[in-house]
């Protein structure tokens, strides 16, 4: 049996920690929070990433290039708010993979948690849910971006969607 510096609960928050870092992570990363479409194609965004964009063809057109990436830097990210989002939720699921991977190697290896860095860990923990909550607070602030109109209409605007949906 290894040793472990967790009781029975320590360690069932040390797996609930790492799946919901995971599962925070993950979400953040996918480029799939909104969806909708432009020239006909399916499009979705999330802060920092976006599949299917349109991009110049040549002097007159437009074409859609159907892909998924990251904007091409942080400041190509189309409102301050997403900016603000992308490194607020980014800095939460840092935290909550850093709690989360510490509390699983306590189960691994005795008297690595005490009470104290329990406690602390906890903390920290708090903190990086609330500036991943704040993070998906301030995401609508950006509908009203003109790159998120193309794609509902131009019928978004701050915490209305228009002809777009939620994908989370």
């Amino acid at each position: 049996m290894m040793a472990s510096s967790l009781t029975v609960v320590g360690a069932l928050w040390a797996l609930l920690s790492f799946l919901s870092a995971a599962a925070s992570c993950t979400s953040f990363f996918m480029p799939y929070w909104l969806y909708g479409s432009q020239m006909g194609k399916p499009v979705s965004f999330s802060t920092f990433r976006r599949c299917t964009y349109p991009a110049q063809a040549d002097e007159k057109n437009l074409v859609m290039v159907e892909e998924c990436g990251r904007y091409a830097s942080f400041s190509a990210i189309p409102s301050l708010s997403w900016q603000i989002c992308t490194l607020v939720i980014g800095i939460g699921c840092a935290l909550l993979l850093l709690v989360s991977l510490a509390a699983v190697l306590g189960c691994c290896i005795g008297d690595l948690i005490s009470r104290m860095t329990g406690r602390f860990q906890g903390a920290i923990q708090f903190i990086g849910g609330l500036l991943i909550s704040s993070g998906c607070a301030l995401y609508p602030l950006g509908w009203n971006s003109p790159e998120i109109q193309q794609a509902c209409g131009n019928a978004s605007s701050q915490f209305q969607l228009g002809n777009i949906g939620e994908s989370w």
